[in-house]
Parts: C-alpha cells; structure tokens; sequence
C-alpha cells in the first residue's frame, strides 16, 4: 500500500508507459513545454473538465471525477466515468479522452484507462470489466476489455517503489 504522497499522477503512468524519458522529464524534473499538440489536448481537457454531471436515460455521466488507488499508488481525474443503470445499481464505465488518434501496438492509452478501473474498482468496491478511451482527431470512441493481460501490465507499470517516484532522472528510471 502506497501513502497519499506517494502517489504517482494517472498521467504519468501514461506517460511512462509511452516513453520513461518523457514520464522522468515531466514528472521528476518538471520540464513541460506547451506546443501545438498539447495546447489542442488541453483546450479539449478542459471542455470535458468543466461539466459536473449530466443524465441520459440509464446513463449518468460524471465529469473530472477525482479518483485514487492506494493499492497501486495512483491518483488522478478521470475525463469521464459513466455510471450506467442496471436495475437497481449503477455501474462505472470509465472513458478516456485523448486528442489524438489510436497509437497503434503502443498500450499506453489502454494502461491508463484500465489504471483509472482499477481506481475506480478499489473507491467503489465493484468490478469493472471495460471502459472506452475516446480520440478527438478520429472522432471515434474504442472499447478496452479489462483482461488479465491488460491488468498486469499496468500493476507493473505502476510499481515503481515510493522512493523512485520522488528521485532524479539518474536514479529513477
């Protein structure tokens, strides 16, 4: 179990994921420079990020939900978490908005979506088999089956040690 200041961002898994250079730069040395690309992926964030809720039927849609993992030592704000009604219970689907398009092979996306579940399932004590990840330049939304594969990738993505998460480029990654 991880405490609260060890927690790694939701992003970060992310990018760490896509390229560890990227993840020590971001996350360790807290190098960023905003370009194009970025600038697009925040304003798109931010529409998302504005909303609170809204309803559609059997389908409730909260919007920057704050969620957490102590087991797997994340945190972040999922884009969006559909609560969906089955009966008499709802059923979180998480969706990850991203700007771009699918990248193919690479699992990163797929590993930050399925560490949000994995959030999700530890704060809302339920089992949450797939949820979506939604690209802005394809307009298109592409289902993500939790499997087992899926899940071990990203527990081992996420098991950096508290103290690595808090130390230079050199020694982190």
């Amino acid at each position: 179990m991880y405490t609260e200041s060890d927690l790694l961002p939701l992003s970060g898994l992310q990018h760490l994921a896509f390229c560890p250079r990227q993840c020590a730069l971001i996350h360790i040395e807290g190098a960023w420079g905003e370009n194009r690309l970025t600038a697009e992926g925040r304003v798109m964030h931010k529409r998302v990020d504005e909303r609170e809720h809204e309803t559609r039927g059997d389908v409730r849609r909260e919007y920057g939900l704050r969620i957490r993992s102590l087991a797997l030592g994340l945190s972040g704000i999922a884009d969006t978490v559909e609560f969906r009604r089955d009966g008499e219970s709802w059923h979180p689907f998480p969706v990850e908005h991203k700007r771009g398009k699918p990248k193919g092979d690479n699992p990163c996306d797929r590993v930050q979506l399925c560490a949000q579940a994995i959030c999700l399932e530890e704060m809302c004590d339920c089992a949450i088999p797939a949820g979506a990840l939604f690209y802005g330049e394809t307009r298109q939304r592409e289902d993500v089956a939790f499997d087992p594969t899926l899940r071990a990738l990203t527990a081992a993505r996420a098991s950096l040690p508290p103290a690595a998460r808090h130390r230079p480029i050199s020694t982190a990654l």
